[in-house]
This record gives structure tokens, sequence and C-alpha cells, in this order.
């Protein structure tokens, strides 16, 4: 067994990995001190990950980290509040604008005498104060337990530290009740959303809860649903609108994601349909954000295209299809002894058909699956003929696939007749990354085949030429009956590019290939000519023209330089009289090779080529 090739990190970690050294010696701002034990974590702590919305996470840095979730817990809760009263009911207690106030100020909207936002902590006390249960903080606690795919704890130091000096929320929660938003104890109310503010997440933990909201709703690891399609897509209106306080237009501006971020130094942003980004990082700037947090996502989204303003069509590209070359081969049809090869090895060799818009997300996807197989592979062809957009950060990433497999053994090429990735030349060399371009991929597919052929098969075996008398249509005559039959066959010699025949010529003879290969073309719908099948050295053309007596339906060109033995339409017709049982000897052989090439050649168009 083959030892697989290592591809070490992957695309989409080397651009965190980019990201991340990036940002990593911004050491402007400080960690939140209004809560004493948020003033006492580890200042240069720094995690970053991506998790995309069918569950993998890509992390760097400090991810597995503990620390508070604090004011990321608001959308959350506000989504239980949704869930457990309604739409209409919440939007009687809490609105959704923009206040253009400080987060924790005490105030109220003035006509209304509702929190302008739940992401500010009135409207965030108010959404505790909605949810419904004989233990309303364990329904919170098993809320954001969901979204993590994993059970949450309180760190309970963090708690203590907020109750002890959480006077301000306490006088939102006191006012909250004097206009009536709040008809229960605000201190209890307020205990509550300390409780939930000091629930302990990781960064991985908020990725997972990002991709979950890209998700509509559904853990993408666990597969649980947290939240209702419906209700996602009001919780992600409002993180767009208010998620980063008064921060939240620059935001918008220049990330365009869904955010929201928390004075423990968490942010979380979420491109819906697509993946969830977290970062975790104490140094907070004068708006209460995360220093690095927000550079982080702003780079990001920069590198990766994310803002959802680019982001205009349904990111929908993966793989269309993938198969190893021994489950759909070319139309190459190879000796015995190379198709025993091309069974045994050839699901080293794969073919990878992309479709749909070819933006970041999709391209992860695709890029994901080839590096997972790519350790047991020798050859894959790139199929991008279905793809419609092809965005920067694509084109950077399937740039990036190449230059990795290469040096790791993995020969690539693609298939992109209109050069959609730039590439608007064909590399000959083995070690340049850029690969081989085909216009079809059939020809792809042969490529690949020939690096399994030349790295698998056994020394010795491989013979271009042969004589007439190894031909397998007469090798297994009677002697005396191959010697007679050779005897009637004239060879001839045919230049590359040469026309062996036209589509519609009168049948010429039976041609025994001896040397070299000749290609049978047709005329396709969209005007180019097609490749039906490639012959080679102990193959044979004309059969059938000259069983039926019908001219050629395909041209016959020769691909290299080839030699053939040639049984004339005379001498072919003559046998019935003069040897009538070597005639049937020899039409039992061509109808059997007849049927072998068709059958070869029906699985091959069935791959849709």
């Amino acid at each position: 067994m083959a030892e697989p090739n290592r591809i070490d990190p992957g695309v989409v970690a080397g651009i965190l990995d980019e990201v991340y050294a990036a940002c990593r010696d911004d050491t402007s701002g400080a960690p939140a001190d209004y809560i004493p034990e948020l003033a006492a974590v580890a200042p240069d702590s720094f995690g970053l990950c991506l998790a995309t919305a069918d569950g993998l996470v890509y992390r760097v840095g400090d991810t597995d980290v503990g620390f508070t979730i604090q004011s990321i817990s608001k959308p959350f809760t506000y989504a239980l509040a949704l869930a457990d009263r309604g739409l209409d009911e919440v939007a009687r207690h809490i609105d959704v604008e923009p206040s253009g106030e400080p987060f924790n100020e005490i105030a109220l909207e003035p006509d209304t005498q509702r929190p302008s936002n739940p992401m500010i902590n009135s409207g965030a006390i108010t959404a505790a104060s909605l949810i419904h249960g004989p233990d309303e903080f364990e329904r919170v606690r098993d809320c954001y337990s969901r979204f993590a795919g994993r059970e949450l704890g309180v760190n309970d130091a963090v708690y203590q530290s907020e109750s002890r000096t959480g006077y301000r929320n306490r006088a939102i929660g006191y006012m909250l009740r004097s206009v009536g938003i709040i008809d229960v104890d605000p201190d209890a109310v307020v205990d509550r959303y300390f409780r939930q503010c000091s629930i302990e997440v990781t960064c991985a933990d908020l990725a997972v809860m990002a991709a979950t909201l890209a998700d509509n709703g559904v853990n993408p690891a666990t597969h649980e649903r947290a939240l209702s399609t419906a209700l996602t897509e009001r919780v992600l209106s409002v993180m767009t609108t208010c998620g980063m306080y008064n921060a939240a237009g620059d935001w918008v501006t220049t990330v365009g994601l869904p955010a929201k971020s928390g004075v423990g130094g968490g942010i979380i942003a979420v491109l819906p349909g697509q993946l969830g980004i977290s970062v975790y990082s104490p140094r907070l700037d004068g708006q209460g954000n995360s220093v690095r947090g927000v550079a982080a996502c702003r780079e990001l989204s920069r590198r990766l295209e994310l803002h959802f303003c680019h982001v205009t069509r349904s990111a929908r590209t993966a793989i269309r299809a993938e198969h190893s070359v021994s489950e759909l081969p070319s139309r190459m049809r190879r000796s015995p002894d190379d198709a025993a090869v091309l069974a045994a090895h050839g699901d080293r060799a794969r073919v990878y058909e992309l479709h749909g818009d070819l933006l970041f997300s999709g391209a992860e996807r695709g890029v994901r699956a080839i590096e997972a197989a790519s350790g047991e592979l020798d050859a894959l062809a790139i199929d991008l003929r279905r793809v419609g957009e092809v965005s920067v950060v694509a084109r950077g990433m399937l740039d990036a696939l190449q230059a990795e497999l290469v040096p790791a053994g993995v020969r690539v090429a693609l298939v992109d007749p209109d050069a959609k990735l730039g590439h608007d030349m064909s590399s000959l060399r083995p070690d340049d990354p850029r690969g081989r371009v085909f216009i079809d991929r059939d020809t792809a597919t042969e490529w690949c085949e020939d690096i399994v052929l030349a790295r698998h098969r056994p020394p010795g075996t491989h013979s271009t030429s042969i004589t007439l008398d190894e031909h397998p249509l007469l090798a297994e005559l009677d002697p005396d009956d191959r010697a007679r039959l050779a005897a009637d066959f004239s060879e001839r010699t045919f230049a590359r590019g040469e026309t062996i025949a036209e589509r519609g010529d009168q049948r010429s003879g039976l041609y025994l290939i001896l040397d070299g290969r000749v290609r049978l073309t047709f005329p396709g719908t969209d005007g180019r000519i097609h490749r039906l099948v490639t012959l080679s050295a102990g193959m044979s053309f004309g059969e059938i023209p000259m069983l039926v007596g019908k001219p050629f339906v395909n041209a016959v060109i020769a691909e290299t330089q080839v030699r053939v033995a040639v049984l004339s339409p005379a001498v072919f017709d003559s046998l019935t009289e003069v040897r009538p049982k070597l005639k049937l000897a020899l039409l039992q052989r061509l109808a059997a090779g007849a049927y072998a090439q068709m059958e070869a050649t029906v699985r091959t168009i069935s791959g849709s080529h």
C-alpha cells in the first residue's frame, strides 16, 4: 500500500494563520475593569475560529481557553424569549432600533418606554424577564448549550464579581419595573442576567454557536435544531443593526456581517447559510469591542469576500460529482495489462466536478474534500466547466491547493476551457503548481490514468508496438491459418494528425493497429469535434463498416504516428468462398472486439463527458 501524502496545514487553515499573525502584535486597548474578575484575565490571549455551516471548525491560537460570554449572550436569550413569547409579544417589550447610546445607558425610548433593542443592557434584561419555566436560568443555560453543542456552565467567580458590583444593571432593572416593561421581581431578573453573562465558553464554542445561526438555527455539529428558521432571521437582523453598539455603522460598512461582541473579549460574526466566525482577545477599544477581534473579522471579511452586500448570489457551490478513474475511465481504450493496473490502482486518481458560484464557502467545501482525500492520491482533476462566478478568494484558494499538493506528490489538472481561474497556459512540468489545463474532462481523465500507470505498472509490461502475429485478432488462430491470413494483410503508416477515414467514407479495410494510437471522433451539438475513443496497439477499427457494409460513422485520425496492417474489402469478402472456417473465426473475434469497444464507450459516455 502506498504511503499517504501529507498536506499541512491546509488552504483555509493557512488563511486563518495569516490573519492571526497579522493581528497578533496589536496590543492596544485593555481588558474590562468595571467587573473585577474580568480585569484579572490574561490580556494577550488570542484565539480565532471559523466554523462552516456543515460543522467543521478551523482554529488558531487560544481557542480552548475558557472565558465568560458576557454580552454575546444577548442574541441567544433574545432568541429564547422569541421562541417562548412570539414576535409580537416580545416586540411589545423590546424595540429593534439602534439606540445611539452606550450599551449600559439608563434610558428608554421616550414615546414607548421600551428598550431600543435587545443588544443593550436594558433590552437584554427585559429579554431575560420574558423566559418561561420553573427554572428560567436553566432554560437559558440549556438554550446556550444547544447552540454550542455541549453542556455549558457558569463561572461562579465572575458571577459573584458581577453581582457585587452590578449596581447600574440593578438600576436598569428597577427602571424597567417602574414603567411596566417587566412585571416580575427586578432583582431576580437582573440576577438571571448576571448568571447568563457569566456562562463560560471557549472561542471554539462561540464559533459553533455562530455557525448554528448561519445554518438557520440547526447546530451543524449535533444536527439539533436550536431555533426556528424564522426566528433565526429575526435575531440575525437585530445583530446586524445593533450588535456592535455605537460601532455598528462602521462594522456594517467594513465587515458586513451580523455580529455581537462582549466585554469578556469575544466576538461572533455570521454569514448566513455559510459560516460563523469567533474571536477571543480581552483587550477592548473605546466602544467595548475586542481590538484584535474587530481587526481579525475585518481582515477575514476582506480576504474571503464575506461582506453580505458582496455575496449577492447563493453560495451553493459544492462538489457536484466525484469519481475515480476506475469508476469512470477515459475514452482511451487500454491494453488488458494496463486495464488491470487501473482496476487495481485507479482509486489513486480522482476527478472532482464543481458547480455553481465559486465563492469562499463553496471553495472551502471543495478544497476541504480534496485535501481530505489527497493523502491517497497520485493525481486529480478539478472540473470547472459548470462553475459560474469565481471570486478572487476562491481563485487564490485553488491556486494554494495546487501549490500544497504538488510537493506532496499529487499531480493536479484543471478542466477549465474558459480560463475561469486565469490559467491561460498549460504547464508541462511535473513540479509546476499551476498544473495542466484541459478543455474537457475526458482528456484530463486520460492524463490522470497515465500518471497512475507510470507509477504502478509493473516493469517490463508496457509495450507500444507489436507484430502482426502478436495482434489478438490473429494470435489465437491455428498457426497455419494465422500465416495464411497474415499474408493477406498489407502494412501502412500514417503521420500524426493524418485522417485515415472521414465520416461517411465507404469501407476501406479492416485495420489492425501495430504501433501508435488512432482517435475516432464525432461532431458535437456544441459545434466542436469530440473524441469517441482512442485505440492503441493490439486493437482494431473499420470492422463495423466491413461487417455491415455501411460507411464510416466516425472520422478516424492518427493521434500519433501509427502503423497498421490492413485487410482490404475484396480479400475480406473473398474469405467467405475460399476459407469459410477462417472467415467465421475472424468474424467471431471481430464481433467480440466490437462488443467490448461498444461497452467501454457506453460506460464512458454515461459519465456525461
